[in-house]
């Protein structure tokens, strides 16, 4: 499992993937954690399969007590269904989740860590001396779905907006941003269902000081191809790409 330091000025932002040894049918994830103070949360903490690689990373710079909150942005398995195994070695842990899918993500275990509803409008989170804002992305791609801003990093964690499938050994970040698009388009368009909710996103997405935007699979866009990104997403027809 590879670390890369995203922020590192008063509190840190880390990114675990890349993980070589995974099994060869398991896409490729991207995890976060937010470490403030001796606090620290874990974004989309991942599958079941990278528990054990994922665990022994994040314990490199923090302690177990000190993952005090977990977040997982919709209900798929390749961001929670790690959760049973979470719920086993930490002490005293709070999921932040959306709602809607509070009784299907309790299939994957949870009889230690509390469960915390975001209702649909959002809301915030004090993690150490920062906080946290839980930003709505309905129907991107799933129907209950959260963001995470961090207005003090400027970093947006945006779950599956952004995100494609990369071979193995790709970079970290997104590098021509016209050769990055044959690489997203299929994806957003099979994905993500609704035009209405996407441009309300974008809508709001576009108020934020935005630095880096963080999917959960690919490349990170940083810079001017945040902007560039939003400007494809705003113009892309999306909920099209069925195979006939």
């Amino acid at each position: 499992m590879q670390t890369t330091t995203l922020y590192n000025e008063g509190h840190r932002w880390l990114m675990f993937g890349r993980d070589p040894s995974k099994p060869d049918r398991i896409i490729d994830t991207n995890q976060y954690m937010i470490i403030s103070d001796n606090q620290s949360i874990l974004l989309d903490p991942g599958g079941i399969e990278l528990f054990a690689p994922m665990l022994a990373a994040v314990l490199k710079h923090v302690s177990i007590d000190q993952i005090t909150h977990l977040f997982a942005s919709h209900q798929d398995p390749d961001i929670i269904s790690s959760l049973g195994l979470w719920d086993q070695v930490l002490p005293n842990a709070k999921l932040y989740c959306p709602w809607l899918w509070e009784g299907f993500v309790r299939h994957f275990g949870m009889n230690n860590i509390e469960f915390h509803p975001i209702r649909d409008n959002g809301e915030s989170l004090t993690l150490g001396n920062i906080d946290l804002q839980f930003i709505p992305a309905h129907y991107l791609h799933s129907s209950g779905n959260f963001h995470v801003y961090d207005p003090s990093a400027k970093i947006l964690f945006s779950g599956d907006v952004g995100a494609c499938l990369e071979p193995p050994g790709a970079p970290f970040l997104v590098e021509d941003f016209d050769d990055q698009i044959d690489k997203m388009q299929l994806f957003h368009q099979r994905w993500m269902p609704s035009n209405k909710a996407k441009q309300e996103w974008i809508k709001r997405v576009r108020k934020l000081d935005i630095d880096i935007m963080a999917p959960q699979h690919g490349r990170l866009f940083k810079g001017e191809n945040v902007q560039r990104f939003l400007d494809w997403f705003e113009n892309l027809d999306v909920g099209i790409a069925v195979n006939s």
